[in-house]
């Protein structure tokens, strides 16, 4: 397997979990513990959640606009 491909992916899941919040990091020793697909697994995963995230902030605002 690509490491390369593998640490960027995990740097993309880094940033995915740490929207909103402090730093997090994912120890790299691990990657070699998880393959390829289940990274981007992951990825995808948290960029649905974090998209779903961003709908609920979105539509937490828009209450307050319509207040106005």
């Amino acid at each position: 397997m690509d490491n390369n491909q593998k640490d960027k992916i995990l740097s993309q899941i880094e940033e995915l979990i740490t929207y909103g919040s402090s730093d997090f990091k994912i120890e790299p020793t691990l990657i070699k513990y998880l393959s390829l697909e289940d990274l981007i697994s992951i990825r995808e995963r948290l960029k649905e959640q974090n998209r779903n995230l961003k709908d609920e902030d979105r539509k937490w605002l828009e209450q307050f606009i319509k207040d106005e």
